[in-house]
């Protein structure tokens, strides 16, 4: 029988060539043989290694728009995370609605450390003393509705009724209140170094009554000149008629009084013990919260109320008591004492309740007093503490 032969095995193209050693070509000239062969893939140059922040190698090319589109997907996460933080308005003229062109425009212009601090601020509202946020100068772009930038952030995030500068006053840790920020290419917006000045001046009446300042003062007040020791001033703090733990003497240009404070240092009531303490009395502390900050500054002694309720104050340079105590809502500041008033007067004579030192400032928490409440007299609220001042040189 015969034999059929297999067809002999075709080679395909290329591959008889692929059999043969490859030598590749140097870039000066000489040949090296055993290298694996090297294709070209279309592109001219071969995607370079770029180290990120932590050093890590990332696997695209250098200068590609990876890095650029990771950071505008973060800085789009730090606007929403703000833009969920806003107040609601009465009205829709003062709504965010209104404000989102121009908040989104200041938004743009913050750096990107400055926009997380931003975050870090209004999210915790304000219960660390951070660092500024300076948005740039002159730009017109940041004040389409007339309003300067931190005018602009604070009615975002703390007042929608807010319309003015002039309605706020720079707390006293701002170094743009200080004139720091004089020199810099930036004014400082940050919402929580603001607060709202209440409406408070002197009142005082035609013919006041002065009381002589050689009388004694009452057991539940304490003289100024026991506290000429270096410190601008002294706190004690009272549970109706009895005081509570010692004096804090203040050294610094300002202190916190406060029961609960996240971050932070001054006097903190909650520490001071108590062997009794009634309901009435745990239910005003639970209040205080943050409670508030007093400075001072040139010309006089401001309190900021840092906490969710009133405060009331009762000042020689305020009004004379018997007269209605100024009523200091939450986020509010007042010029609680002027060295300048001060200075003519030798104190106060109250019925019923004895002189009053012309150097103390009586506060207390949520509770008024006065012929507008219930309580005709401080000794009569639960929580408050009176500010012994020393004497400016």
């Amino acid at each position: 029988m015969r034999e059929i032969n297999e067809f002999p095995k075709r080679e395909g193209p290329g591959e008889g060539r692929a059999q043969e050693k490859v030598q590749a070509v140097t870039r000066d000239g000489q040949s090296s043989a055993g290298r694996p062969e090297r294709r070209c893939t279309g592109t001219p140059l071969e995607p370079q290694l770029s180290k990120g922040t932590g050093g890590d190698a990332c696997l695209h090319p250098a200068g590609g728009p990876h890095d650029d589109g990771m950071f505008r997907w973060r800085r789009a996460g730090l606007v929403r995370r703000l833009w969920r933080q806003r107040c609601a308005a009465a009205s829709p003229e003062d709504g965010p609605a209104a404000l989102k062109p121009a908040v989104h425009a200041l938004f743009k212009k913050l750096k990107d450390e400055e926009l997380e601090l931003l975050v870090q601020v209004v999210e915790s509202r304000g219960a660390w003393e951070s660092g500024c946020v300076l948005a740039p100068r002159g730009d017109p772009r940041g004040v389409k509705q007339g309003l300067p930038p931190q005018v602009l952030l604070c009615r975002l995030f703390r007042w929608p009724d807010l319309h003015q500068s002039h309605e706020l006053k720079h707390l006293c840790y701002c170094a743009g209140g200080q004139g720091a920020c004089g020199d810099l290419a930036g004014l400082c917006c940050n919402p929580h170094h603001f607060s709202r000045l209440a409406n408070c001046g002197p009142s005082w009446p035609d013919e006041p009554q002065l009381m002589d300042s050689a009388l004694p003062l009452t057991d539940t007040s304490l003289s100024w000149s026991t506290i000429k020791d270096g410190c601008w001033c002294k706190l004690a703090y009272w549970e109706y008629r009895t005081r509570v733990g010692r004096l804090y003497a203040v050294h610094e240009a300002s202190v916190n009084v406060f029961c609960e404070l996240p971050w932070g240092s001054g006097f903190c009531l909650a520490q001071l013990p108590a062997a009794y303490r009634s309901c009435a009395v745990r239910r005003a502390r639970r209040k205080i919260g943050r409670g508030l900050q007093l400075s001072q500054e040139p010309g006089g002694v401001w309190a900021y109320n840092r906490s969710e309720h009133p405060i009331f104050v009762s000042s020689p340079t305020l009004s004379p008591p018997g007269l209605p105590v100024l009523k200091v809502l939450p986020g509010y500041s007042a010029k609680v004492f002027d060295y300048e008033w001060a200075g003519g007067t030798g104190g106060w004579q109250l019925p019923g309740e004895g002189p009053c030192d012309p150097h103390s400032i009586r506060i207390s928490f949520a509770k008024g007093w006065g012929p507008c409440y219930s309580r005709q007299f401080i000794t009569s609220c639960p929580c408050w503490i009176e500010v012994l001042l020393n004497q400016p040189h």
